[in-house]
């Protein structure tokens, strides 16, 4: 039986960076099918997707995937730990011996010494005391390890939660890192391989991507925001009698976004009134899509990988599914599942924005074969 080694990925857009990502995994793993474990329409930041799924799934394949799987949104939805998890269950269930992830410090030995120390109740327990003394939660976490390197970067600190994921159940997964080439928070860089998040500011602000994006993905980019969700969100929040009975709505900021949405004219005006050292510019993104999609408070204690859905694959990826025997969950959506009613909610509220026929995608259940 022919290997597997797995990626973790959002695509929000997919560009060079992404396809440098896949073509240096295949070049560590020759031979292995390569599994792509896919977010969907709402992100880790409580981004919306510039990509369908199903055109994220096209162009992955086009790329070099050979198979790609589905990260359902009551985990891509949420903090990294929880994304995490959830990702790495997927591929334990599918096989995969090795994870390659994008990292700023290139240093899986490091990395893998700060997840340890965070699966400490120690550890936990001091993030505890610095919050109470008013740090933000970001800070808490870097000072409450103590340690002289610099691994407080986007693909760092999601690298950490992949390994404390497999440290917590013990899978036989390897984790190796790709060195990244560009820095999240630059939004000026200007050379082949940038950030996503500089990627779509740029789209936001109409300027030209066809030297990061590859010619194929722009045709299917569209430019969407929260804010296009914004009428909808204020209606919810004026009329909902109890915000609190959602996922990450806690401490009272119920009834502070009932208070703020008034003054907001926006999504950005919106966060920046509710906005505090505990919650950060991203937990209130996921909170808002929490709020929009009725995501209830208990989801993570009720929630499980029910079903692994298919979103695509090439002769290779057939080929390897083709292989797993014995698979603890089914490769066929559960109608009935939390996970099956809340991946077709998103894709309602994210069709409300698309010009895709994202439902006819969404429903089918017929995963794209590319030859």
């Amino acid at each position: 039986m022919v290997e597997a080694v797995g990626i973790i990925c959002e695509y929000n857009p997919l560009h060079k960076g992404h396809i440098y990502h896949i073509e240096e995994t295949k070049k560590k793993f020759p031979g292995r099918t390569l599994i792509l474990v896919l977010n969907g329409y709402f992100l880790e930041r409580g981004e919306v997707s510039l990509l369908s799924k199903e055109n994220k799934t096209l162009a992955a394949l086009i790329y070099g995937v050979d198979l790609v799987v589905e990260l359902p949104f009551i985990f891509g939805g949420q903090s990294a730990d929880i994304f995490a998890e959830a990702a790495l269950k997927i591929l334990n269930i599918l096989g995969c011996k090795d994870i390659v992830f994008g990292s700023e410090c290139d240093d899986i030995e490091i990395l893998k010494k700060v997840s340890l120390i965070q699966n400490t109740s120690e550890y936990n327990k001091k993030v505890k005391e610095l919050l109470d003394t008013g740090l933000n939660y970001p800070t808490a976490l870097a000072k409450a390890l103590d340690i002289k390197e610099n691994i407080f970067n986007p693909n760092d600190l999601l690298g950490i939660s992949y390994l404390k994921a497999i440290n917590k159940n013990n899978y036989q997964i390897d984790a190796h890192t790709i060195k990244r080439t560009s820095n999240y928070h630059n939004l000026e860089e200007n050379k082949e391989i940038i950030s996503a998040s500089n990627i779509r500011n740029r789209i936001k602000n109409k300027e030209d991507i066809s030297l990061y994006v590859p010619r194929k993905v722009i045709k299917l980019i569209e430019n969407l925001d929260l804010d296009m969700l914004f009428p909808y969100l204020k209606y919810k929040i004026l009329i909902d009698n109890d915000l609190s009975r959602y996922l990450t709505v806690d401490e009272g900021i119920d009834n502070r976004l009932k208070e703020k949405i008034k003054d907001a004219n926006n999504i950005e005006e919106l966060i920046k009134l509710v906005k505090s050292k505990r919650y950060t510019y991203n937990k209130i993104q996921r909170m808002l899509i929490h709020i929009l999609l009725e995501v209830p408070k208990d989801i993570n204690k009720i929630a499980d990988i029910e079903y692994i859905k298919i979103l695509g694959f090439n002769k290779k990826g057939r080929s390897y599914l083709k292989s797993l025997k014995d698979l603890e969950v089914g490769l066929v959506p559960i109608p009935n599942s939390n996970t099956y009613k809340y991946e077709i909610k998103a894709a309602l509220l994210y069709s409300l924005i698309s010009k895709n026929n994202i439902m006819k995608f969404e429903k089918s259940n017929k995963p794209i074969f590319l030859e």
